[in-house]
């Protein structure tokens, strides 16, 4: 699995336990998550591995109830664990924002989680909207910044209401926090094919772009066996869509990292089949695993959404958390599933079932 962190692993002991925060969310997320259990009971039964699962109800049922989207007290609890399973959160009754910026932005911040791991991955079987492209020709991954840019929370209004409102979004970026995610998108080539792309927008974002670009060539220097590349973001756009198998690792700011890995999932099958890993390398907080998908309150309860997104996260929980051998089985198992597929239609539960007995049985 070639989006595997290059840093040492986890000594695990297979008799180990880990206790896991499982946070469902809303909507569609309860459904998913509760397939990444049965997955997570298979790697159990196969590999010896205890996992204590510890649910959490945050999300827009206990915000409406209590006003709160992340008390203090749970963020506590939250930091001694060893990682975090979410499905998703978001429901109408909720201002957009409040839980984005209250749960999901607060705990990136508060848990350190600057590394946005994004598998971008064409499994055998997955349809790709790209004609002529096969399953070999797309697989890379990127990694994000997750806590500068325009997401910092630096800005605000003025004159609200009136004809000359103001609205700003400052964009905030260091030499520190471009130097870690840099050199985390060099360890992980170092595993894979050894090719680093920076995409930023350095001919007019000139002041971060500046920064985003010395630092780069500071740390590629110290890789003298990775090559690199630099795109403008807009000619990455478009590569991503004709040239995606001129990409190894990927390494871009906040915004644009955001915005270029929902084209990678849309070549890569569709956000369903989308898992991300929001990371913080140096294990001093855990790191938190999660479908892309939102929380499709249109489809909740009717048992159509496809937990295959939420299973490949959990395989990436699994190899951060040291357990390689289990989550080379559940990427084989989804690999397998993907690639039989046929025109009918299974229930979320089906998939889960599945995959579940593939794990145990592989």
């Amino acid at each position: 699995m070639r989006w595997r962190s290059r840093a040492p692993p986890t000594l695990v002991n297979m008799a180990e336990s880990f206790n896991i925060a499982v946070v469902p969310g809303d909507g569609i997320g309860i459904e998913v998550v509760a397939e990444g259990r049965k997955v997570l009971d298979a790697v159990s039964d196969r590999f010896d591995v205890t996992f204590r699962n510890e649910t959490y109800d945050l999300g827009a049922a206990r915000y409406n109830s209590s006003g709160e989207a992340l008390p203090d007290s749970v963020l506590a609890e939250l930091r001694d664990l060893d990682a975090i399973l979410l499905g998703a959160v978001g429901d109408p009754s909720v201002p957009p924002g409040v839980l984005e910026r209250g749960l999901l932005l607060r705990l990136r911040f508060e848990l350190d989680h600057h590394v946005n791991l994004r598998p971008v991955k064409l499994y055998p079987g997955v349809a790709t909207p790209l004609a002529g492209k096969g399953s070999e020709d797309i697989d890379f991954v990127v990694c994000r910044e997750g806590t500068e840019g325009p997401y910092a929370g630096s800005g605000g209004n003025l004159r609200v209401g009136t004809p000359h409102e103001v609205a700003t979004e400052e964009s905030i970026n260091t030499a520190y926090g471009i130097e870690r995610i840099v050199r985390e998108a060099f360890s992980r080539a170092e595993g894979r094919d050894r090719q680093v792309t920076l995409i930023h927008k350095t001919n007019v974002l000139v002041h971060a772009g500046m920064l985003w670009n010395r630092v780069f060539d500071t740390v590629a220097a110290e890789y003298p066996a990775v090559s690199t590349d630099y795109l403008h973001v807009d000619a990455a756009a478009m590569f991503f869509l004709t040239q995606p198998e001129r990409f190894d690792v990927v390494v871009t700011d906040n915004l644009f990292g955001d915005i270029l890995t929902d084209i990678g999932a849309a070549i890569a099958g569709g956000i369903g089949l989308a898992a991300s890993g929001n990371l913080d390398p140096s294990r001093n907080n855990p790191s938190m695993f999660e479908p892309v998908h939102g929380s499709a309150p249109d489809i909740a309860g009717q048992g159509k959404a496809d937990p295959t997104a939420t299973v490949l996260s959990v395989a990436m929980m699994l190899d951060h958390l040291g357990l390689s051998d289990a989550a080379t089985a559940v990427e084989k198992a989804v690999s397998e599933d993907l690639a039989s597929r046929g025109a009918g239609t299974r229930s979320t539960a089906m998939i889960g079932d599945t995959l579940a007995e593939r794990v145990r049985s592989s």
